[in-house]
């Protein structure tokens, strides 16, 4: 304990955003300052805290910091670090970030106003914050998401019919808007007959109903072959390499890795401006963003890249520069650790 300065909090066991954040972020992290996570679900490569631990040389400060940082990003790691500092009296302070798009509930503001510095993930999720914070975007891993450098990262080798594919990746579901793909697909494809609509992300059994009656709608319009839902990937990774448009027509987001992933695949994007969405993009250069829940929009958004592949292609290296430039997860990392940086020099 007496090495870890910071403590990044993960209470939620099942996979989500903020699990992905914290597995990407803490490596880097690691690099230059002590932290350790805390919580179930994390991988064993990072370093990690027990309770007993936690208990045992939570009260001891750590070597030379005045205080330990908790970093919050869910409602019980906010209530957890309060009760450890204002009650039981742990030299700690306590950081937040939030990555919501709707007014907080009352409790919500009563936890996040008695946190020492509250971060948001874009511009639109600070508008609902009510306290002062900085703004650190997500970046993402430009290692792990990089352009087709390989027969294998061509759409051809997949052994799917067509010369260019189009994807909607994410989980299969109202809120993701897939129904307004698969929509447009049905609209555009018979127009477009080099093109093959790809589909990947899990259906649950909540969602099993949605999924089937998209398949229906795909199989009445004769377009089986054409629009293909893949189902969970191995590693979506290649298919962003594999695919020349990707879509994302959430009508709500938290945030929204996706754009980005896709981007720093070389790929243009067509997006909803459903959460940092339109705050990623830049429209007229690396894609398209149209109102959320607008297939209309969306339809009219997607043709262009259709009709002209090689736009699609210019698109997509303007993208992949752009979010070079922008969105490395080191940037993240760093603007994160300045916010540490403050809070450790206010004593």
């Amino acid at each position: 304990m007496g090495s870890v300065d910071v403590i990044a909090l993960n209470f939620k066991k099942r996979l989500s955003g903020v699990t992905s954040t914290v597995v990407q972020l803490v490596p880097l992290q690691a690099r230059k300052i002590g932290i350790a996570t805390l919580g179930p679900g994390l991988p064993d490569t990072l370093p990690k805290l027990r309770w007993g631990q936690l208990f045992s040389g939570l009260w001891t400060r750590p070597k030379g910091r005045p205080f330990r940082i908790w970093h919050a990003r869910r409602n019980p790691e906010m209530l957890a670090g309060i009760v450890l500092r204002d009650v039981l009296r742990a030299p700690l302070k306590l950081v937040f970030t939030s990555a919501a798009q709707r007014d907080h509930t009352s409790y919500t503001k009563w936890l996040i106003r008695r946190m020492d510095a509250v971060i948001a993930t874009s511009a639109r999720s600070g508008s609902f914050l009510k306290v002062p914070h900085t703004v650190v975007m997500h970046g993402i891993d430009l290692d792990a998401f990089r352009p087709a450098a390989s027969p294998d990262d061509a759409f051809g080798a997949a052994g799917i019919p067509g010369r260019y594919a189009v994807g909607c990746f994410g989980r299969v579901r109202h809120q993701k808007g897939t129904d307004l793909f698969v929509d447009a697909m049905i609209a555009l494809l018979p127009e477009f007959p080099d093109w093959t609509a790809v589909i990947s992300g899990r259906v649950t059994a909540e969602h099993r109903g949605f999924a089937d009656q998209l398949q229906a709608r795909i199989d009445n319009a004769g377009l089986a072959q054409r629009i293909i839902f893949l189902g969970e990937v191995p590693d979506i990774k290649i298919w962003y390499r594999r695919v020349s448009l990707y879509v994302a027509p959430s009508r709500n987001e938290g945030f929204g890795l996706t754009p980005l992933e896709a981007m720093a695949s070389g790929t243009p994007v067509v997006a909803s401006d459903a959460g940092a969405y339109a705050e990623l993009i830049v429209p007229g250069k690396t894609g398209a963003v149209v109102p959320a829940g607008d297939g209309a929009a969306l339809r009219t958004a997607i043709r262009p890249y259709l009709a002209d592949p090689e736009m699609a292609q210019q698109f997509g290296k303007a993208g992949l520069a752009d979010v070079h430039e922008r969105f490395p997860l080191q940037r993240e990392a760093d603007a994160i650790l300045a916010v540490y940086e403050r809070l450790w020099a206010s004593g």
